[in-house]
């Protein structure tokens, strides 16, 4: 499962939602979907925004997370 850790980077960067979607220039609606790991696919292009308005890497962001085996 990948797991994005958008809310994480923009604590670092000391940046609100809103301030996030003026400069990359998506709504508000769209990154919160993203922010809340319920986005099913993201853009390479609005990952690139991303990450440039945080001054980070995609993996800042972005993070795999093996699923579990059963009974563990």
């Amino acid at each position: 499962m990948i797991v994005v850790n958008l809310d994480v980077m923009m604590a670092k960067r000391k940046m609100t939602l809103s301030q996030l979607s003026e400069k990359v220039d998506v709504t508000l609606a769209n990154l919160s979907i993203l922010k809340n790991n319920k986005a099913k696919a993201v853009r390479f292009s609005t990952l690139e925004a991303i990450c440039a308005a945080l001054d980070c890497q995609p993996g800042d962001i972005l993070e795999f997370v093996p699923d579990r085996e059963p009974g563990q």
